[in-house]
């Protein structure tokens, strides 16, 4: 039976531009042994080429078939609910690259689909006739609902605060595609060809991550090289299958292979 990984990025791999220890000679073991595995990433800026690009930069040779954002996720949603649809986008790069790759075109009337992701060009503007839209009928959906990190500086609100704006002006809450939600993480899963006993993810965050996995059935490991800690553990009601201090802990094969 084929055994494969789910890998989040940031605080996995690397932290903001710098790589955690290890982590580049975990990744070199995998590809020696020929281990199917895909980073996942619930932004939806980048194209699968530039995270690829970024992953290079920090050492890791990867092929931009060994990522899967949730823009892919969300352009092949799309489309497996109205096929050759249209959407009006708040959002950039990979978003729009993903919904032309999967015939949904893209409009500034009467869309079936109003889409949300990261981005920093949409202005009010354009936000208050994405409201109008919804209240059309148009469906609402979201790349993501990942919140922003409340740090000085940081140059994404994170979609959490602008769908909320919009949900407000609407009363109509939008459909999550990226992590935890299970569209995002089965997708992945199939894109790796394997079923669900196969698959570990392995990630920092108990919300997105490791609740992804849990609901999903894959096995899962926690590392606490990025935003989650040790002694915050005990608030959740799931927990990970194995918790350790980063990737340059993990041996292959995994205790449960």
């Amino acid at each position: 039976m084929a055994k494969g990984l789910l890998i989040d990025m940031d605080g996995v791999i690397y932290s903001g531009n710098s790589l955690i220890p290890g982590a580049n000679v975990f990744i070199e073991n995998l590809l020696q042994e020929n281990i199917p595995f895909m980073f996942m990433t619930n932004n939806s800026q980048r194209t699968r080429l530039d995270a690829a690009r970024k992953l290079g930069l920090l050492g890791i040779k990867v092929k931009e078939e060994h990522v899967y954002t949730s823009a892919m996720a969300t352009g092949k949603f799309l489309a497996s609910q109205i096929p050759n649809g249209t959407a009006y986008v708040l959002g950039e790069g990979g978003l729009l690259s993903s919904l032309h790759e999967n015939g949904i075109s893209l409009v500034n009337t009467d869309p079936d689909f109003v889409v949300l992701g990261e981005g920093r060009n949409f202005t009010l503007e354009m936000v208050q006739r994405a409201v109008d839209m919804i209240l059309a009928g148009a469906k609402f959906v979201i790349t993501n609902r990942d919140p922003s990190p409340k740090k000085k500086g940081w140059d994404n609100l994170g979609i959490a605060a602008t769908s909320a704006m919009i949900e407000e002006a609407t009363g109509v809450r939008a459909f999550v595609v990226g992590k935890p939600s299970p569209v995002m993480m089965r997708s992945a899963r199939k894109a790796l060809a394997l079923e669900t006993a196969e698959t570990t993810i392995i990630g920092d965050t108990m919300d997105t991550d490791i609740r992804g996995g849990v609901q999903m059935g894959y096995r899962t490991i926690l590392v606490l090289s990025g935003i989650t800690k040790r002694e915050n553990l005990t608030r959740y009601a799931f927990k990970p299958d194995l918790v350790i201090d980063s990737v340059k802990e993990l041996t292959l094969p995994l205790p449960w292979w």
